[in-house]
């Protein structure tokens, strides 16, 4: 068991993810974030706020409390609370939690100046909060703020602290690396002097990525023998954020075979609802979670994974619930673009496919998307056959915005054939538009119509905000979720462009 270790994580997305610049989640998306951890991600903790912020701050722990409550979950619910007397014990109290991870100073500078007493003062401030938690029933651990610095500058005081405190009934002494000033090898070395002069104590890492090793240190932290890691999803949190669960899952289980309780499975889902309700996009590259981290865009690449997986890591994407995809682009090559038309079902002789493959290149060269969705489009336009063309074509449209009165769509559209005209007014040009086609594919055809479930606006990669507009739908139709994009200077033209490549393709 010595070789895999079991590691406890506590996630802190909802309050130092929170204390991002321009990041602030309502209460009901807290509640969702947080069910969303402990339901399906399986962390072992959560910390949800910090007490005494505002109204709507102790509002949103009491629904995240009395849901935990109901289920059997409330000791995993925890608040920050400060050495203050009674008053963040009360607060975190009267919100119905039963957990204060109290915030004292690590270190003799933050002591000295910020509190501008001795640490035996110190002492006796936290011991009284501690004791008067007790009385009301709360489990306490402890963060030693600036603990990092405490170590680098003045370790008599950091033990002093620990000595002070250590018999009082404390759950878990939380170790911050508060401003990222850590390296690897300083972790282990501050790691293991704590868990050498208290070896029954439970230490939590908390680590912060200002010089980009937060995961690093976490590992550090790990092998030192910690027993409990803070993170965040997506890395979110203070100045260049925490450490970003996906990431410190992946590495503990591969590198470490370490043991958690979380659900890999679940990990990008719930990244894209906190990067929806954050309003923090998450960079295409970014570990796990990106979206370009399981795209192969090298021909070679796709041509090694035809034989025998050569360019696959144990990071395989059906890991995370995602999938492997082959971009398309000049250095695709005819095992990628192999590779996209297998998934769509087609097949091409070789004449036809260098063809294709020569387009791609040509298009790659002017840095436009090549998506598998554009593929069928792009054989169609090159080889001209009768059985690719398009089932449905969009024959005329109008739209019109005018101030005062609601945007307004007619449509004359032909599909597998015949031609149907509509009109609709909408809540935008783009939304009259499509409520004018929902109307002939619903009512008139009396057929299903997918549901738009994304839609994204981009500057296409090298391109100018005055040259052109990406639109990108993701559409739900029967279970499945596709994406179609469209290109164009307008962008309510390149979302109709997106908007018929998926009426195309569900006829397909």
């Amino acid at each position: 068991m010595e070789n895999h270790p079991r590691i406890e994580i506590m996630d802190t997305t909802l309050r130092d993810g929170e204390q991002t610049n321009g990041v602030s989640f309502v209460p009901h998306e807290k509640l969702m974030i947080a069910r969303l951890l402990l339901e399906d991600l399986k962390v072992d903790r959560v910390e949800v706020a910090s007490a005494r912020v505002s109204e709507g701050e102790f509002n949103a722990v009491r629904m995240i409390c009395d849901w935990a409550a109901r289920r059997n979950m409330l000791p995993r619910v925890e608040v920050l609370g400060f050495v203050d007397g009674h008053v963040s014990v009360d607060w975190i109290h009267d919100a119905g939690c039963r957990v204060i991870n109290l915030l004292t100073k690590g270190s003799e500078k933050h002591c000295t100046y910020q509190l501008k007493k001795t640490l035996d003062e110190h002492i006796e401030d936290i011991r009284a909060v501690v004791s008067y938690a007790h009385e009301r029933d709360l489990d306490v651990n402890v963060y030693l703020e600036d603990w990092s610095n405490g170590m680098k500058d003045s370790p008599a005081y950091v033990f002093g602290l620990v000595d002070g405190l250590k018999d009082c009934g404390i759950r878990r002494f939380m170790l911050p690396d508060t401003l990222g000033i850590l390296n690897p090898l300083q972790v282990i070395e501050y790691m293991r002097k704590m868990k050498k002069r208290y070896p029954d104590l439970h230490f939590d890492f908390h680590a912060h990525n200002d010089y980009d090793l937060a995961v690093s240190n976490v590992l550090a932290a790990v092998l030192s023998g910690v027993k409990g890691l803070h993170t965040t999803i997506n890395g979110l949190g203070e100045r260049a954020g925490n450490a970003p669960l996906a990431s410190v899952q992946a590495i503990l289980k591969d590198h470490f075979h370490a043991v958690t309780n979380i659900d890999e499975s679940r990990l990008n889902d719930v990244s894209r609802v906190v990067e929806s309700y954050s309003g923090m996009s998450i960079p295409a590259n970014k570990p796990i979670v990106g979206e370009s981290v399981f795209t192969q865009v090298a021909g070679v690449h796709a041509d090694g994974d035809n034989k025998n997986n050569l360019y696959c890591n144990d990071l395989l994407p059906e890991r995370f619930g995602r999938v492997r995809e082959y971009a398309l682009g000049k250095t695709s090559g005819k095992a990628n673009i192999r590779k996209n038309l297998e998934s769509l079902g087609l097949e091409l002789d070789e004449d036809s496919m260098r063809k294709v493959t020569e387009r791609i290149i040509e298009l790659g060269d002017r840095k436009e998307l090549v998506t598998q969705e554009d593929l069928p489009y792009i054989i169609s336009d090159v080889l001209k056959h009768d059985g690719t063309q398009n089932k449905v074509k969009l024959l005329s449209y109008f739209v019109t915005l005018a101030q005062g009165l609601k945007p307004m769509a007619t449509l004359s559209i032909e599909i597998n054939g015949k031609v149907y005209q509509e009109s609709s007014s909408g809540d935008g040009q783009y939304d009259a538009f499509v409520r004018a086609l929902r109307k002939i594919y619903k009512g008139t055809l009396q057929r299903k119509f997918p549901m738009l479930t994304n839609y994204a606006v981009t500057i296409p990669p090298g391109g100018r905000t005055d040259a052109f507009v990406q639109t990108v739908i993701t559409w739900n139709y029967e279970d499945r979720e596709f994406r179609t994009r469209g290109l164009d200077a307008d962008q309510t033209e390149a979302a109709i462009k997106a908007t018929i490549k998926m009426l195309n393709i569900i006829e397909e």
